[in-house]
């Protein structure tokens, strides 16, 4: 899946596949958090990071690898915000915020959660359901899209915004 927009660079394209092991999804013998969202990853997220995907597509396992890998907190404290709307995680380097827009659906509700405050240059913003609002389509930093493959299986592509001339992905 490419994005289409020239301010984006390369892609990285990761294959992988999933195996449920005692209620915890596992990778290739690898906790998925850490296969998914690896430290070197996480290390170079910054700013708005759309995480795009279908329901059950996994957006919730990676946002915990992330966060575990910029040493915010563990993966089992990590938790989908569907209700809560933004979880906050205080990391060495940058709060993390995971948000999930699925129940917003309007602009109103959008500017009520303040966002717009959480966006400074020691925070990254994992935006669940961000594309349904043109701004995040603009003001993303990075997109990392998962699609289902198979039912235990998933595409990861990871593309980070164009600065300077050179896309930043690894």
């Amino acid at each position: 899946q490419s994005t289409g927009d020239p301010e984006f660079g390369e892609e990285l394209r990761v294959t992988v596949g999933l195996q449920e092991v005692g209620g915890a999804v596992q990778g290739a013998g690898l906790d998925a958090p850490k296969l998914l969202a690896s430290e070197q990853l996480a290390r170079e997220l910054d700013g708005v990071v759309l995480l795009i995907g279908n329901l059950g597509a996994g957006k919730t396992t990676l946002a915990k690898g992330i966060v575990h890998g910029c040493g915010a907190a563990p993966p089992e404290e990590v938790s989908s915000p569907t209700f809560t709307l933004i979880h906050e995680y205080g990391g060495p380097k940058a709060t993390l915020y995971h948000i999930d827009l699925y129940r917003i659906d309007t602009q109103r509700e959008l500017e009520t959660l303040g966002l717009d405050d959480m966006m400074t240059p020691d925070s990254v913003l994992l935006m669940e359901w961000g594309e349904k609002f043109a701004r995040f389509e603009e003001e993303r930093d990075v997109e990392i899209a998962i699609d289902r493959v198979a039912e235990n299986e998933r595409r990861i592509v990871v593309t980070k915004k164009v600065r300077n001339g050179k896309a930043a992905v690894k």
